[in-house]
């Protein structure tokens, strides 16, 4: 069974572990982007400052003693101006599974803990983005009821 838990100061290598697998991902597709071999400590120090932060939210997922994947989302306070409503949203910034846990319910059982910490803070709506490479994280979100809303255009100056 899938466990979900809050991730503590203590879970900072298991994060930067996991997150290479989705990294590796980008780097591939966007090596103008995306650093080649990240330092292990700076990305430690990054989940660091996100767990620290009281906006954001970082959920592992495991089971006996197996780290299998993360989430990390933060709820953002969107002001309204002349032309739109002001909003609370979830935004999921971050999703991994490592590759042997992959399309096992790890994912949806993240994306689901990431809801529910959305409900629970009063946001109305749970807002991600996905690189237009990653035909399965597209393909993953759509099968979980998410329909596009916006296109960011890229180009080199």
């Amino acid at each position: 069974m899938i466990q979900i838990r809050t991730a503590s100061a203590a879970d900072v290598a298991l994060l930067a572990t996991l997150n290479h697998c989705v990294h590796d991902l980008h780097r591939r597709h966007r090596p103008d982007l995306f650093i080649d071999s990240p330092e292990i400590g700076a990305v430690e120090a990054f989940f660091q400052a996100q767990i620290a932060d009281p906006s954001v939210t970082v959920l592992l997922a495991g089971t006996e003693g197996n780290a299998l994947g993360y989430a990390l989302a933060r709820v953002k306070k969107k002001l309204g101006s002349a032309l739109t409503y002001s909003d609370v949203v979830m935004s999921l910034d971050q999703i991994a599974v490592a590759p042997d846990a992959a399309r096992s319910g790890v994912g949806a059982a993240l994306l689901e803990a990431v809801r529910e910490v959305g409900r629970t803070a009063g946001c109305r709506r749970l807002v991600t983005d996905v690189w237009y490479f990653n035909e399965g994280a597209r393909a993953f979100y759509k099968a979980a009821g998410f329909s596009p809303t916006n296109v960011h255009l890229d180009q080199q100056l």
